[in-house]
């Protein structure tokens, strides 16, 4: 079984987001949050909803495995229909203004 606790904070740190952050994001209590890691809780679905409405990604995301097909918001699949239409040049640049903004 995956251990969402560490999806989770791998998101969160990819992010730069401390608990705090990720609460503010997702509308739970930080007290919440940090109750899943003291008592090494699994959230509650509801919980995960919210967490991966944060993150921007769907539950399929969150639980996929590595190589498992997955499902992308419309936000994504617009995203990559957008880079698939630059060229190498202009995805570098567009991954080092991501670079910049993290």
């Amino acid at each position: 079984m995956k251990d969402v606790l560490a999806v989770i904070t791998a998101l969160r740190q990819a992010r730069g987001w401390t608990e705090y952050q990720l609460a503010e994001h997702s509308g739970l209590p930080q007290s919440t949050i940090s109750s899943w890691y003291r008592k090494q809780m699994v959230p509650t679905l509801p919980s995960l909803e919210k967490i991966c409405t944060a993150f921007d990604i769907t539950l399929s995301q969150l639980f996929a495995e590595e190589g498992d097909p997955v499902e992308l918001t419309e936000e994504q699949r617009r995203l990559l229909d957008r880079w698939s239409r630059l060229n190498r040049e202009q995805q570098a640049a567009v991954l080092a203004l991501i670079d910049q903004i993290r």
